[in-house]
């Protein structure tokens, strides 16, 4: 595929998903949300797509109560499609997690410990830090994890870091609730990850979408697949709801990271092209494209506007 902007290809391509929430037997979350189905068709639209991710970063709360039925269900549902998308898996553990059935059935060896790992995808690296608070949902990184942490930067990555956590260190201005449950004492993990190699944050938890900074780093917080929380609702502390889940894409450049959100989900088209067209568009020059497609009063726009009278 040729390149129409004036950006080149990204040098990496990670997907992010979050909140999966997975139970024992198969059962629906709250009777009524089938997180099996959410994930499977959120791994199939993102399989379809043009993200080609080399790794799938999955941001913690894997299960809803820690059961083991669920990871292996998980696993079940997630390394058939990574292995089809040749893209590696990378675990974040989250509040809902329990660590013993986390290490022992995702990576053989159970543990008691902060589950925080290093990954290299290609000359980038990605941290996966556990935030939790065995036995509470808010969280919390001890003094031990940021020295780990401090050590692991000290020595930058060819293409940077990313860094993956459940606990967004963000406000939730959107939902107040939120707040009793955040990261605590985020001023200390501001302190590590200032003048690092760290290109962005990923994390989940708040099951919506959202984005923010952090100690200067952008953080992109990615929808839970299993529910979403309906941010308008009235009258209402929080509203949880069997829509609007999504994943997200994110684009690596050499000075930029660039986050899409995939909606999950059945769609109607109501206007596109096919991909054929690519070949036509290869054949032109750029000053033709301009004119094609930029200008108002091409050919091409007006009968765009024609169609939609």
């Amino acid at each position: 595929m040729i390149q129409l902007g004036q950006y080149p290809a990204p040098s990496h391509v990670i997907a992010h998903v979050s909140d999966t929430h997975l139970l024992a037997g198969g059962r629906q979350l709250f009777g009524t949300a089938n997180t099996i189905e959410h994930l499977t068709q959120a791994l199939a639209q993102l399989e379809r797509s043009t993200a080609h991710p080399q790794a799938i970063v999955f941001t913690g709360d894997l299960a809803d109560l820690g059961e083991p039925d669920a990871y292996l269900r998980l696993l079940r549902v997630v390394e058939p499609a990574a292995a089809r998308m040749n893209a590696e898996i990378i675990w974040v553990i989250g509040n809902h997690d329990e660590r013993a059935q986390y290490s022992s059935l995702l990576f053989d060896e159970e543990s008691d410990a902060p589950q925080d790992r290093v990954y290299m995808i290609d000359g980038l690296r990605i941290i996966s830090l556990d935030t939790t608070v065995p036995g509470y949902h808010h969280g919390d990184i001890s003094d031990e994890q940021l020295e780990w942490l401090r050590r692991e930067l000290a020595a930058p990555a060819p293409h940077g870091t990313l860094l993956a956590m459940h606990h967004p260190p963000i406000p939730t201005p959107m939902l107040e609730a939120m707040g009793m449950l955040e990261l605590q004492r985020q001023e200390r993990l501001a302190q590590v990850l200032t003048g690092s190699d760290v290109r962005a944050i990923l994390a989940g938890h708040l099951h919506y979408s959202t984005h923010s900074t952090f100690a200067g780093i952008p953080v992109s917080v990615a929808s839970a697949t299993c529910y979403t929380l309906d941010l308008s609702a009235h009258d209402r502390l929080l509203s949880g709801v069997d829509h609007g889940q999504a994943v997200n894409v994110v684009h690596v450049y050499k000075h930029q990271t660039v986050h899409s959100i995939i909606p999950v989900g059945d769609t109607t088209e109501i206007t596109g092209h096919s991909v054929e067209a690519w070949a036509q568009i290869e054949a032109m020059t750029p000053e033709l494209r301009i004119e094609t497609f930029s200008a108002k009063n091409s050919a091409f726009n007006s009968a765009k506007a024609e169609a939609s009278e």
